[in-house]
């Protein structure tokens, strides 16, 4: 099976084709980027198709990175996703950003704790565990402080990778030896994560496809104050 990822959570726009039968990734890119990633991540879909010698209709199924995330940059990602499964009549998958940063580090064996910055003290994570070959979750996502995280990585007792846009912080901040940052190209969101989890995962349809952003988006947090204030 040909699978396209894609992945706009973040600052990093990324795109990747993944040949699951051969376990070979046929083409990739990723770009730390400004510009906003509707300007980009369309051409860089082409881009990787064409240095791949495939066109859209030679896509069986769409992995893209639901969140946590950037808000508009997720939706940018699964609109585009989305467009593009109705247009070709295939599935999709909706892959967990910091699962997908946990697969892009499957080869170390221990502990694994994405961490992406969330606002002011706060951190999108998770802590997953990989033997090498799979990943499994034995800390759910959740939004937390870094104090808070610290107590959850203490109270495992294991030397645990870190990795995610928010780990550099965390690591000069506690400098734990049971702590260790990822490899720079390891370290940020990547859609080659986003196509090895997606291969572990049912397939769904496009409009069952939703953003998971683990705290309120802006719309719904001035509804809130508005409501209260009367």
């Amino acid at each position: 099976m040909l699978l396209l990822g894609i992945d706009t959570s973040g600052k990093t726009a990324s795109v990747s084709v993944y040949d699951t039968t051969k376990e070979l990734f046929l083409a990739q890119t990723s770009i730390y980027t400004k510009m906003t990633h509707s300007q980009v991540i369309l051409p860089l879909c082409k881009e990787v198709l064409a240095k791949s010698q495939l066109t859209l209709e030679d896509i069986d199924e769409i992995a893209v990175a639901v969140g946590p995330g950037s808000y508009t940059g997720l939706r940018i990602g699964i609109s585009a996703v989305k467009a593009l499964c109705f247009g070709l009549d295939c599935k999709c998958d909706g892959v967990s950003t910091l699962l997908a940063m946990a697969y892009n580090n499957i080869s170390y064996k221990g502990n694994i704790c994405a961490i992406m910055s969330a606002r002011n003290d706060l951190v999108y994570t998770a802590l997953f565990r990989s033997d090498g070959y799979s990943i499994e979750c034995i800390e759910e996502e959740k939004i937390v402080s870094h104090s808070e995280l610290a107590e959850i990585l203490a109270f495992s007792g294991s030397e645990t990778l870190l990795c995610g846009d928010g780990c550099m912080d965390f690591f000069m901040k506690y400098q734990s030896p049971l702590l260790i940052l990822a490899s720079p190209h390891l370290r940020l969101q990547n859609a080659s994560g986003v196509c090895l989890a997606a291969t572990c995962m049912e397939a769904i349809s496009p409009s069952e496809l939703e953003a998971k952003y683990l705290q309120k988006v802006k719309a719904e947090k001035d509804l809130e104050e508005k409501n209260n204030s009367k």
